[in-house]
């Protein structure tokens, strides 16, 4: 079988198709033109955020047995009709759950230490300890929405730190534990200090925090977001972080984000980037949350092991 390599990933996917008699054709330096035109000359994909498969890519596919994402979201591939046309896909959001969960502990530490402010001042021989006092995260709570892998990991890495953790997933059920409690989105409404998304993007979320949701908290509350850009909506955001019923928000994700997430999408960002880039109460980062040098051999390992467990007659897969 043969396996089109359309973005950089990590070699450990390539060695251990190899090994097991898959040939692997690193095409990431091609455009996303040239891409689509040699597709259906393979058996399997693997992707990261260069090309979207869509419903047209996909009918000229009669050869393609499977679509490996080197990532959690799967958004940019049209499933619905890749499965219909018998094509397995894959994701590996397995991969980068623990890198997700660090990353969000990170932003929040920073945000309630004011660590990025203080930092600079210290650089500039300012010296403000009353000014840069800190917030702890013990006491608190802490509602997770979406508790799949990456919110179940933050949860876990959570627990040593003496707060309270709720979860709310719409789709799974009697998942609490001895660090974590299930919860309906009105106890989170009613309880939360801080929130923390982890959900996919689809239709239902697209704007899943919005004005609407927001003013539903009965406490100010803190907002991490390491999912999608698109699962809040910027401006409602901008409008609560004016008004004091947001305290702070740590983002990883921005709605203003190119869909191969490598860039934002335009020089002139608007009001609402504006404001976000010049707030003290605002820590933003690249959407590199679940890309630490770890996860991505690991995003890399499973995918391949996912494949070849499927397609392949080796028992060590």
């Amino acid at each position: 079988m043969k396996v089109l390599i359309v973005d950089s990933i990590h070699t450990a996917f390539q060695d251990l198709m190899q090994e097991a008699g898959f040939t692997c054709d690193d095409k990431s330096h091609l455009s996303k033109e040239e891409i689509i035109k040699i597709i259906p000359e393979y058996d399997g994909l693997i992707i990261r955020s260069k090309l979207k498969l869509t419903f047209d890519i996909l009918s000229d596919t009669d050869h393609l047995k499977f679509i490996c994402r080197a990532g959690s979201g799967m958004e940019n591939i049209d499933v619905d009709f890749a499965e219909a046309k018998g094509i397995r896909c894959f994701s590996a959001p397995e991969g980068n759950k623990d890198a997700v969960g660090e990353h969000c502990i990170g932003l929040l530490l920073t945000l309630f230490n004011n660590i990025l402010r203080a930092d600079a001042e210290v650089r500039n021989a300012i010296w403000k300890r009353v000014e840069n006092r800190g917030i702890e995260i013990g006491g608190k709570t802490i509602g997770i929405i979406g508790y799949g892998n990456a919110g179940s990991a933050l949860a876990k890495k959570l627990s040593g730190f003496d707060c309270k953790i709720l979860a709310h997933d719409k789709y799974k059920s009697r998942f609490s534990n001895d660090y974590v409690t299930e919860s309906s989105l009105e106890e989170l409404f009613a309880e939360c200090d801080i929130v923390s998304f982890h959900l996919p993007l689809t239709e239902e979320t697209h704007h899943y925090a919005d004005d609407t949701f927001f003013s539903q908290f009965i406490k100010p509350i803190y907002l991490i977001n390491a999912s999608r850009g698109y699962n809040v909506k910027t401006s409602d955001l901008v409008l609560n972080l004016k008004s004091g019923r947001i305290l702070g928000a740590c983002l990883d994700v921005l709605e203003l984000e190119s869909t191969s997430f490598e860039k934002l999408t335009s020089e002139d960002m608007g009001d609402d980037f504006n404001y976000l880039k010049n707030a003290s109460n605002v820590v933003l980062s690249p959407h590199v949350a679940g890309w630490t040098h770890e996860s991505h051999r690991k995003l890399s390992e499973i995918l391949a092991q996912k494949v070849l467990k499927e397609f392949s007659a080796l028992e060590e897969y």
